[in-house]
């Protein structure tokens, strides 16, 4: 079991370490040294000015941009799965197994097979090349609404809400005042989910968007990469070592977010709240 956990280990901190190191080097260095370990002259910070300063700073854009989407989105999304989890667990209606059935089969449908007809329906009202374009499709999450579905099961008691109807509260007083706060670790989960599958997007943008100043870190990093592939315009001798040292400052954001979100990653927040 060691071992295992210590490959698994490598596995996952070895790109990042790898990612660590690149960011450090210029492009020649990127091909003249050893990979796993820094060159003679680390130029880290030289990397993360130029590439702020690169183009004007458009990656201050894109960066801006990837936060904006992915929060929203999170946010929307979180909030729009619970409350869709929580009225399928604790409300019976007519077609209700069929309508979750077909949540169920929407998660076996790849985002990628989806993109297109999103682009045709979005180019339709005019909102292709618009921050919507990239937010309101991430706001459907299949599985986050089944996570929460059976997470509301167990965590909110169905004498808690019972209780709270004798009292006088309505159902949306219910649901913001009492159910949410017992869905906290399955919210931050979806959130969290959601926040990272939009934040590593680049299909859906890359569709939907055409102006540089719009693109999120995704598509402005691939664009930067076909530049110092191609010799395109705006590019530089470095621009390589600036799309690696961009894809390491990209992944700071996500990784914040789980340090500052674990916390509430946590169970038994309902124990206690109903008298056994």
């Amino acid at each position: 079991m060691t071992i295992a956990m210590l490959a698994a280990l490598a596995y996952f901190l070895l790109p990042l370490f790898w990612l660590l190191v690149a960011s450090s080097k210029s492009t020649q260095d990127l091909f003249s040294t050893f990979g796993l370990w820094f060159s003679d002259a680390p130029q880290l910070l030289t990397n993360i000015r130029a590439t702020f300063t690169q183009d004007d700073g458009v990656f201050v854009h894109w960066l801006l941009n990837t936060a904006v989407y992915a929060g929203v989105s999170a946010f929307g999304a979180a909030l729009l799965a619970a409350a869709a989890g929580y009225g399928f667990a604790k409300f019976r209606f007519r077609g209700d197994r069929a309508a979750f059935n077909l949540v169920l089969g929407a998660i076996m449908v790849p985002a990628t097979a989806l993109a297109i007809p999103t682009y045709l329906l979005f180019a339709k009202v005019g909102m292709v090349n618009t921050p919507w374009a990239v937010i309101l499709p991430s706001l459907v999450n299949p599985f986050g609404l089944y996570l929460m579905r059976i997470y509301a099961e167990d965590a909110v008691p169905d004498s808690l809400v019972e209780a709270a109807r004798i009292d006088g509260a309505g159902e949306a007083r219910i649901f913001f005042r009492i159910a949410l706060r017992l869905l906290a670790p399955g919210l931050v989960t979806v959130l969290l989910f959601t926040l990272v599958a939009t934040w590593n997007n680049y299909f859906l943008p890359l569709i939907m968007l055409n102006d540089p100043k719009l693109y999120p870190i995704t598509v402005g990093l691939s664009s930067w990469a076909a530049q110092a592939q191609n010799g395109g315009a705006g590019a530089s001798s470095d621009m390589l070592a600036l799309v690696v040292t961009g894809s390491l400052i990209s992944i700071v954001p996500l990784v914040a977010a789980f340090l500052l979100l674990q916390r509430y990653w946590q169970s038994g927040l309902a124990t206690g709240s109903v008298k056994q």
